[in-house]
């Protein structure tokens, strides 16, 4: 029971890492679409002589679906900001006790961020909301993206947990296992590998 619960688990870990890692590497990109944005602002308004309306909210949509869709991939490879002036003088272990009584409240904390933009998503979809800006977009767009990103980050908290509390037990989640590489899965030829015989 224990190993299936084990095996279960590993899979679950692995699988969110490979899915944040893939939303976090394509989220990255994201800057680089706000800065188009804003570069063409520049442009816009002070070469052609026509600024744009949707210029500001959109490179600020972007830059939330950047901040939410890497918020998971940022998750897994620790890189939230922590005060580790203590907690980096623990052994591997006390940090993991420590994780996952802590993480407990980010997962009730992250649960109701998800149940309410599931609420506002819904919303927005049911009446068509609009920003009340002069360009007016709609809202559903952004806050289905932003939801999923608060899910993936959900998601990827919970991995956390299983692998604080694997450690906790002495045992290893591994995310990143170990690829040998495709030359190392090459076979010789048989008669290659007999000692040659002396004449």
């Amino acid at each position: 029971m224990f190993n299936s619960i084990l095996i279960v688990s590993g899979k679950y870990v692995r699988g969110m890492a490979a899915i944040n890692r893939v939303v976090g590497g394509v989220a990255m990109y994201l800057l680089l679409v706000m800065l188009a944005i804003l570069v063409y602002s520049v442009v816009s308004s002070n070469l052609l002589g026509s600024p744009s309306i949707w210029v500001m909210e959109m490179a600020q949509f972007t830059m939330a679906a950047y901040y939410l869709l890497g918020a998971g991939y940022s998750m897994q490879q620790g890189a939230h900001v922590r005060m580790d002036f203590i907690y980096e003088r623990w052994s591997p272990r006390r940090r993991a006790m420590v994780d996952s009584v802590t993480i407990l409240f980010v997962i009730f904390y992250l649960g109701l961020l998800v149940f309410g933009g599931f609420q506002g998503s819904w919303y927005a979809l049911e009446y068509g909301q609009r920003n009340h800006s002069v360009w007016g977009p709609y809202m559903a767009p952004i806050k289905i993206v932003m939801t999923t990103g608060m899910l993936l980050m959900l998601l990827q908290t919970l991995a956390e947990l299983l692998k604080d509390l694997a450690k906790i037990r002495g045992l290893d989640l591994d995310v990143r296992p170990a690829v040998e590489p495709s030359f190392a899965r090459l076979e010789l030829p048989a008669d290659l590998l007999q000692e040659p015989m002396n004449a």
